[in-house]
């Protein structure tokens, strides 16, 4: 038999590999992550992260929404947002719309709860894409994103104001008045704020006081809100409307207490928090279910 031939031990990775190695891994990680793909059909909402480059949709698979029904004290603005988002479900002509006024009155509720309505009575019709304030430069990405989707969606910023420092409002203009492609016949944008004309009043002021065309320098700003078809009002709710909102819950949860004693006990929470708002009906609910040892999880009806 001959000898077995011993194999060579393998020669030590020569300086030069060891260096393109340490090199190829540090470009690894200098390179930007890749972002996720999506799905329109994975949910009915998605949250737009501008980060990783271009950005990305996250899927959120139940909206934190309440029931239309129990929106009190808005039945003018519910029933214009409702005619306009169901026109823009049937492939219609629709506005964008700026829910402005009173905090803790339903704006961003009543966003959610007209979606969840209307996809309630026809599946899939919508979906609701929530923007951050702060990614609004990326607005065109998105869009770029969502014109060639086959889905219809609802663009929604939550709590839309700028101030003194903030150029943001020129790129959300820029979109909301078309540029080149204009706005995707399949989106439409709702946002919300506690101003009608997205701007502090003194920051207007302290433009006309010092532009050289004062008119022309506040006008320019001013006219973001223009660009927004539905101007929808919400403010601070009367007495009754207070406890049409708690009756509506109770009723709505199953939560049993006596009228007179709800409406003592709310009108003390009230003064506590030195408003009457939907908000504030919410939190006596909670309150008021957490003591009878209630889940808020489900409607009673």
């Amino acid at each position: 038999m001959p000898p077995r031939q011993k194999t060579a031990p393998a020669a030590p990775p020569s300086a030069e590999h060891a260096l393109l190695e340490r090199i190829a891994a540090a470009l690894e990680r200098l390179a930007p992550p890749v972002a996720p793909a999506w799905n329109e059909a994975d949910a009915d909402a998605f949250i737009w992260h501008a980060e990783p480059a271009p950005g990305w949709l996250e899927p959120v698979p139940v909206i934190n929404a309440v029931p239309l029904d129990l929106l009190q004290g808005v039945d003018r603005v519910r029933d214009i947002l409702m005619d306009n988002t169901r026109r823009f479900a049937r492939g219609l002509p629709a506005n964008n719309a700026l829910l402005w006024g009173a905090r803790g009155m339903g704006k961003s509720s009543l966003v959610k709860a007209a979606i969840g309505a209307i996809n309630a009575s026809k599946p899939r019709a919508l979906a609701l894409v929530e923007i951050h304030r702060e990614d609004i430069p990326t607005l065109p990405q998105l869009l770029k994103l969502l014109r060639i989707s086959k889905r219809r969606f609802v663009l929604f910023c939550d709590d839309l104001s700028f101030d003194a420092e903030d150029q943001h409002y020129k790129s959300l203009k820029a979109v909301l008045d078309g540029g080149i492609e204009g706005r995707p016949d399949n989106v439409v944008l709702y946002a919300t704020s506690n101003r009608r004309h997205l701007l502090p009043r003194d920051m207007m002021e302290n433009e006309r006081s010092t532009a050289i065309n004062p008119h022309e320098a506040v006008e320019e700003k001013v006219s973001l809100s223009d660009r927004f078809g539905l101007w929808l009002g919400f403010h601070s709710c009367s007495q009754d409307d207070f406890f049409a909102m708690l009756d509506g819950y109770c009723a709505a949860y199953g939560l049993k207490i006596d009228q007179k004693q709800l409406r003592a006990e709310a009108v003390e929470w009230s003064m506590t928090r030195g408003a009457r708002s939907g908000r504030v009906a919410w939190q006596f609910i909670q309150d008021l279910a957490g003591r009878q040892g209630k889940s808020l999880g489900k409607s009673a009806k």
